[in-house]
Formats: structure tokens, C-alpha cells, sequence
């Protein structure tokens, strides 16, 4: 059992860097609270990483994966749409004062529409065939809470140095790249169509954002001559 739990979470960890679960865990930080973020992705972990040992060593069946792309994407669109939403409503500077009402859900079930059907699900589903399956249930599960408390980290260091206005902006943007990706590459199987979609989505959001940026600037310096004493000639 000791060997299943150490393969299993070095085998999740390594799995989990650099994968959108990171990104989605990330992008949650930089608008709740970190305990609220990570105790969703513990939830979501021991839930999909449940199922991955229940498929792997009791049932040896495979999950229909257009299906749960097609659902996962209609989830993030939403979640796009609800964040951009809630940020133009808001008027605080810290966005996380107070928890929007069932974050916590929302946080379980993007990570769980997420994870089905991706790599880390299939490594457990492989290890838990081979291994011991509480062993590798707890593991998968340590692993993937350990990979995404970096991602947490990582939010919660921007969260302090941006503005929250641009935070929610560039999680309503995240999300947005996320449902695109899932529905054109996962669902439809359009791997071409969801790079150009997505890419183009990337680029639209950062030059309007460096637009924005521009103008701001330009703004300060106005707002900074207006203020500053003329110089009078004698």
C-alpha cells in the first residue's frame, strides 16, 4: 500500500504541472479565498481519483470522453459568463472579501468535468489495475492537491500585485479558452479549429488589454499635468 500512495502521488504531481487543472486552480486564487480553492480541489480529487480506482480495478471500463467534453465545456462557458458578470458588478478592491454563494460547488464540479477523461485520470486508472487501490486513491489524490496548492500559491502572489478588476477579467478570459478548448478539441475533435479559436481568443484579450493599459497611462499622465503648478515666466 505504501508503494501505491508514493508512485501514485509522484506519478499525479509530475502529471498535474503545466495541465489546465493548474491554470483552472490558479485562475479560482486569484478570486477566493485559497482554503475555499483547495479544499474544492481536494473534493474534486478524492471524487474523480475515486472513480479512476473504481474503473481501474473493479470495473475495467472506459468513460465515453466526447460526452463529458461536450458537458465540461458548456461549464466552463458558463463559469466565463458568470465571472465577467461578477466582475463588472463589483466594486471592491479585494474580490475576495466575501464567497459568492455555491463557489465551493462550482469549484467541485469544474475540477471534476475537467479531469474526467484527461491523463491523470487514465495514469490512475492504469496504476489502480496494477497496484493497490486504496493505496493509489490516496496518493492520486495527495498528488493532485500538492500540484494545485502550487497553482494556489502562484494566484494568491499575483492577486497582490494586480488589480482585482483586471483578476476577474483575466479569469473570465481563462475560463472562456477552457470551454473552447473542451467543446472544438474534446468534443468535436477539431484539434485545428480549437488552437486557432482559442489562439485568437489569447491574442484578442491581450491586446485589449494592453489597450487598456495605454489609456490608463495616459490617463495618469493628463491627471498628473492637470495637478502639477504651471510655471510662470517672469
Amino acid at each position: 500500500m505504501l508503494t501505491a500512495i508514493l508512485i501514485s502521488l509522484a506519478v499525479v504531481f509530475v502529471a498535474e504541472l503545466g495541465d489546465k487543472s493548474q491554470l483552472i486552480t490558479m485562475t479560482y486564487a486569484l478570486r477566493h479565498r485559497w482554503w475555499v480553492v483547495l479544499s474544492g480541489v481536494a473534493i474534486a480529487a478524492m471524487l474523480v481519483h475515486g472513480l479512476s480506482v473504481a474503473i481501474g480495478h473493479f470495473l475495467g471500463l472506459t468513460l465515453p470522453e466526447r460526452p463529458i467534453a461536450f458537458a465540461g465545456a458548456i461549464a466552463f462557458l458558463l463559469f466565463a459568463v458568470w465571472t465577467w458578470r461578477e466582475g463588472r458588478n463589483s466594486d471592491d478592491d479585494d474580490v475576495r472579501v466575501a464567497e459568492p454563494r455555491f463557489v465551493l460547488f462550482a469549484i467541485v464540479s469544474s475540477f471534476v468535468l475537467a479531469e474526467l477523461g484527461d491523463k491523470t485520470m487514465l495514469a490512475t486508472i492504469t496504476l489502480a489495475s496494477d497496484h493497490n487501490w486504496a493505496g493509489v486513491w490516496i496518493g492520486a489524490t495527495a498528488g493532485m492537491v500538492l500540484a494545485d496548492g502550487v497553482a494556489i500559491a502562484a494566484g494568491a502572489v499575483l492577486h497582490k500585485r494586480l488589480p482585482a478588476q483586471f483578476l476577474h477579467s483575466l479569469a473570465s478570459v481563462l475560463f472562456l479558452v477552457f470551454g473552447l478548448w473542451l467543446l472544438f478539441e474534446g468534443a468535436l475533435g477539431l484539434r485545428w479549429v480549437a488552437v486557432a479559436i482559442t489562439g485568437a481568443v489569447v491574442v484578442g484579450a491581450g491586446t485589449l488589454a494592453l489597450i487598456g493599459v495605454s489609456r490608463r497611462r495616459q490617463s495618469a499622465r493628463a491627471a498628473a499635468a492637470l495637478e502639477s503648478p504651471s510655471i510662470e515666466s517672469p
